[in-house]
């Protein structure tokens, strides 16, 4: 086996342990059942509120969209609040001092963000499915559409995560930018339906992943008759794979030069430096 194929094994197996301590840590157990909630409740609070033409409810239009909303939240800001944190505290150094150790430290982070980002996704659907009426009735032919959803929305996502987590200076940083991702989510159809924006706001809205996952899930999980909420009363699922496909390769061409260029700045003068500053904002 060669050198790098066996950085990978060891990176599966790396991710599938941190996986695992995820699932079995007090803490990390309390914020997934703490993310459910805070989906589900307003989902119920709307549940039988009807979306005026679409026959359901708009409980059941955000079901799907929240759940799309997860998958491209984990994707992007835990991949980039992991490699930020493991910059500071060293983890990513000694990973870089290991032959081909950056390798296996990407594979474990893909295997460990990618497996958070489907339980964070399970939990409220499953949730929802049960609350909330009219959703995730369509048969095994629209559950299909989930095979290719998910995994090229986890595709166009964690480059995008493993960039921001590149550049950014700190943990703290990445917190910051929760602002502007928030006022992203008020535009991307995840309350309520893009069409209901004005057009310039939905042209903004449908340049990111996170309208289009939306939408692919939506295409997956609601009644066929939902479509007329949707822009052009269409699912456009050939729009959803060329999107989320741009944003795949434009992220997969990216992420590992910027990554290569972060991992050359690593030292311990660096590191050193970094917590320098970190505990002069504690004190």
């Amino acid at each position: 086996m060669s050198p790098v194929w066996y950085a990978a094994g060891a990176g599966v197996r790396r991710g599938l342990t941190e996986l695992r301590q995820t699932f079995t840590t007090s803490q990390d157990v309390f914020g997934y059942v703490l993310w459910t909630i805070l989906l589900v409740v307003p989902m119920l609070l709307v549940r039988d509120d009807p979306l005026k033409g679409a026959g359901i409810s708009a409980g059941a239009f955000m079901l799907p969209s929240m759940v799309g909303m997860t998958l491209a939240f984990t994707g992007m800001m835990t991949t980039a609040q992991l490699l930020a944190t493991e910059r500071e505290d060293g983890t990513l150094l000694r990973a870089k001092a290991v032959p081909h150790g950056m390798v296996g430290y990407l594979v474990g982070k893909i295997i460990m963000v990618s497996g958070t980002a489907l339980v964070s996704m399970a939990l409220p659907l499953v949730a929802g499915v049960f609350l909330v009426d009219g959703v995730a009735r369509q048969g095994g032919g629209a559950w299909l559409t989930l095979v290719w959803v998910v995994p090229l929305g986890l595709l166009a996502t964690l480059p995008i995560g493993a960039v921001i987590g590149s550049v950014v200076d700190s943990p703290r940083t990445v917190g910051l930018l929760m602002l502007p991702v928030m006022g992203l989510v008020v535009i991307s159809g995840i309350y309520f339906p893009l069409s209901k924006l004005p057009e310039w706001l939905q042209t903004i809205g449908q340049i990111f992943p996170v309208y289009w996952l939306g939408l692919g899930l939506r295409s997956a999980l609601l009644p066929a008759d939902a479509v007329v909420a949707e822009i052009g009363a269409s699912w456009r699922h050939l729009e959803t794979v060329g999107v989320l496909g741009a944003w795949a390769v434009a992220g997969l061409l990216l992420a590992p030069t910027v990554l290569r260029r972060m991992a050359r700045r690593e030292s311990g003068a660096a590191m050193a430096e970094r917590r320098w500053k970190a505990m002069q904002r504690v004190g």
